[in-house]
């Protein structure tokens, strides 16, 4: 599809815009680097914080995805670095990386009037996975999380990826200082959303995966429903719970078991929804692709967001 001479230009406009900026780390190390988008005005504005993937940073050329979308809603913006790279301890979901995006909110809250109802979070893949965990650990912080392709579960992953011959097995070792035996599992699993997700009930989050994902792509989608079951149980919808069975099916057979119900009509999607459920603030859909995310619907979900 091509964009209008429109949409070319706000994409333009929001690349100019966008700028490279240093916030000081609170966990320690040097200041870390972010790009930022000021829709400029009085305010208030509502703030997305948007994460990079796992083996991107700061620089990513998501940023100006997000950017591009921020500036047609007059939306502010940060892309935090949140140690780079998932390549060392000091990245991979650890402390430091965690109160690196808070520091990146707070740092954006004294940049602009910010509305305090409308703080967003998102990111894809790897940057999917770090939503959830933030959205654990600081759950009171956001209005709505859109977690796109994540990986819930890093032991797992690293047996993924290991049964794939990726790259990912490597990176995990590099982060926890070998694979998830005895003496690590404890550690893969405290930087895992999948074990926190059940005690954060009433907290909007979006999960979204490419059915094919595990197949043409690197994160099974076992991660986002078996995520979206933990939420489904923090917010005591224990019936909405996706059974074991088919996400096993839907993992390894890439569609979706027909006792499950049609899928629902979403205009949004550019891609054909495949399943869809609720359960409470949070809903985990499935759509025809791969390891992508899709901005648009993204972005339609969470402008409906508010508190």
């Amino acid at each position: 599809m091509r964009l209008s001479i429109l949409c070319l230009a706000v994409l333009a406009a929001a690349a100019q815009d966008l700028r490279e900026v240093e916030i000081p780390a609170s966990a320690g190390g040097p200041a870390q680097k972010a790009m930022w988008f000021d829709p400029g005005g009085s305010g208030p504005v509502p703030l997305l914080v948007a994460l990079h993937s796992w083996s991107g940073d700061y620089k990513q050329k998501d940023a100006n995805d997000y950017a591009s979308r921020c500036a047609a809603r007059g939306w502010a913006m940060v892309f935090p670095d949140f140690r780079g790279p998932n390549l060392r301890p000091e990245a991979g979901g650890s402390d430091a990386a965690v109160s690196d995006v808070m520091d990146a909110l707070a740092w954006a809250k004294k940049q602009v009037r910010v509305d305090d109802s409308r703080v967003y979070l998102a990111g894809g893949s790897g940057g999917g996975y770090m939503s959830l965990l933030m959205a654990a650990r600081h759950p009171k912080a956001w209005t709505a999380v859109s977690a796109w392709v994540p990986i819930s579960d890093l032991a797992a992953w690293h047996g993924d990826s290991v049964k794939a011959k990726r790259k990912y097995a490597d990176d995990l070792e590099k982060v926890f200082g070998g694979p998830p035996g005895m003496s690590r599992l404890e550690e893969y699993r405290r930087r895992s959303p999948l074990f926190w997700l059940g005690r954060i009930p009433g907290v909007s989050i979006e999960i979204s995966a490419g059915i094919h994902d595990g197949h043409a792509g690197s994160v099974p989608v076992r991660h986002s429903l078996q995520a979206f079951n933990e939420l489904a149980r923090a917010n005591e919808k224990f019936g909405q719970a996706i059974p074991e069975a088919a996400i096993v099916f839907m993992t390894d057979k890439e569609k979706v078991p027909e006792e499950l119900g049609p899928p629902p009509s979403d205009a949004s999607y550019p891609k054909a929804v495949l399943f869809r459920r609720e359960a409470g603030p949070t809903r985990v859909t499935l759509f025809e692709g791969g390891h992508e995310v899709l901005y648009d619907p993204m972005f339609a979900w969470l402008e409906k967001r508010s508190r």
